[in-house]
């Protein structure tokens, strides 16, 4: 009858020979490892601070406030919020240091529950309250080790053994300061360290050839020096407005769109509809634990590339029975609902892979689809997936809706010196990540053999 369930066996007594005072029976359930040296939180901890909770903002009014969105990889990124209700007092002591440690203490997804972000160089941004900032003590743990354990296999279990769990999952300070940290040598500290600021260079030069391919475009279509233009109000005839569209929300004819629009037809262009072969969403998954083949979800089209290492699993039976769902290389995956609608990337992989019913696919014909699929990604496509999803509660952007979207076309050498820039700045991301992958697995050898384990795979991984 009990086959299944996880069982414990505890004294009362137990739990009384310690501080902790935990009664919750998951505490002593919890899956946990062997430390042959280590440290608590509360020891490592030199400084720590919540975020604000203040309401935030989209239009850049205040200080840039941080959220757990931003995260990359190891590494913070650029706020999209900002707040006014600080004062410059508070957003000073909120202030980002290199070396600080940024830790998610709350969220409805469990997982993202202690997720960590180190802070590479000194950043002008405040962060949001369900983040806190520690700055460990360095002669004992440095930044870079800290965030490889807690984003590793074995920080996951100390985590999840010592969150709270009510409506959600809870990682505060406190039970940080309970956590059992892995006392690691200095030069297995030094070495993570060292991988994890070559993974920051890269990162950072990926995101750099990024830009350059953004400003290409922009002057090779001649809008480096595009305004949108601010009028707030745009009188059109009921003949070139509903009766020709459909649309009766004004969002949908601001004259952002108009001017935009204007200059894209001003020359060379084709609409998605004239360019492409197929054009729907994927499928509802059926999703497979340890499953032989990928899904991707909304949630995998990141800003700059596609998470090819977090994808989700089903059977490859399912390959298939969901034809429809199948994706190849080159194909262009956009995410079409919730708070980042409009994302696209490009898949650059030849394993085969399933898109769920929140990701349209895209083939096209002729064209180079990295460029297209970058286009889409960029001021142009963002504008245009702003027009078609405006005017509903919940955003959505529609397979018709995308067929419509105006696209530059312009030399083919332009469009591979694009597709070029793109390519290599994804080319140095997964060698960042890379990188990134290494160091925490070496914690994790430390931790399941010893150090000099952890030395010879960061020397063998030849990154």
């Amino acid at each position: 009858m009990l086959e299944g369930l996880e069982i414990k066996e505890v004294l009362f007594s137990e739990p009384l020979k310690t501080d902790l005072l935990r009664l919750e029976a998951e505490f002593y359930t919890a899956k946990s490892f062997k430390l042959s040296k280590s440290f608590t939180g509360a020891e490592i901890i030199d400084f720590v601070q919540y975020g604000t909770s203040e309401e935030l903002n989209e239009e850049s009014e205040g200080y840039p406030v941080l959220r757990l969105n931003e995260f990359q990889s190891n590494f913070i990124g650029q706020p999209s919020k900002f707040c006014k209700r600080i004062d410059n007092q508070t957003y000073e002591s909120l202030k980002l240091k290199k070396d600080d440690v940024l830790i998610c203490r709350t969220n409805g997804n469990p997982k993202l529950v202690g997720k960590s972000a180190m802070v590479p160089k000194d950043y002008d941004f405040a962060y949001a309250s369900y983040l806190f900032k520690i700055r460990p003590k360095k002669e004992l743990i440095n930044a870079s080790t800290l965030v490889s354990f807690l984003n590793s296999i074995y920080g996951r279990l100390e985590i999840e053994k010592f969150s709270m769990a009510s409506n959600q999952v809870n990682f505060s300070p406190a039970k940080f300061r309970e956590m059992r940290i892995p006392h690691l040598g200095i030069n297995l500290n030094n070495r993570i360290e060292e991988n994890t600021y070559r993974a920051f260079i890269l990162l950072e030069k990926s995101q750099q050839l990024y830009a350059s391919a953004e400003n290409f475009l922009q002057e090779t279509i001649g809008l480096n020096n595009f305004e949108a233009g601010k009028e707030p109000v745009n009188i059109k005839g009921l003949n070139e407005s509903f009766l020709s569209t459909g649309r009766l929300d004004a969002e949908y004819y601001q004259k952002k769109f108009d001017i935009l629009e204007e200059a894209i037809r001003s020359q060379n262009h084709k609409t998605i509809k004239e360019i492409r072969t197929d054009n729907y969403r994927g499928m509802q998954p059926i999703y497979v634990e340890n499953g032989d083949l990928d899904i991707i979800n909304s949630k995998h089209i990141l800003e700059d590339s596609l998470d090819y290492n977090g994808f989700e699993k089903t059977s490859s039976n399912y390959w298939d029975i969901q034809s429809r769902a199948r994706v190849y290389k080159g194909d262009i995956l956009t995410y079409t609902t919730g708070a980042n609608i409009g994302r696209t990337q490009v898949y650059q992989s030849d394993k085969k892979a399933l898109a769920s019913n929140h990701v349209n696919i895209i083939r096209i014909k002729e064209q180079n689809p990295v460029y297209i699929g970058f286009v889409l990604n960029s001021l142009v496509g963002r504008m245009q997936t702003d027009k078609f999803s405006a005017g509903s509660a919940q955003a959505e952007l529609y397979p018709k809706d995308l067929d419509e979207f105006l696209i530059p076309i312009i030399e083919n050498s332009d469009q591979e010196k694009i597709a070029a820039l793109v390519e290599e700045s994804f080319r140095l991301k997964k060698q960042s990540e890379q990188l990134l992958e290494t160091a925490k697995r070496a914690v994790e050898l430390a931790i399941e053999q010893d150090e000099d384990a952890a030395m010879r795979y960061i020397e063998n991984a030849g990154i």
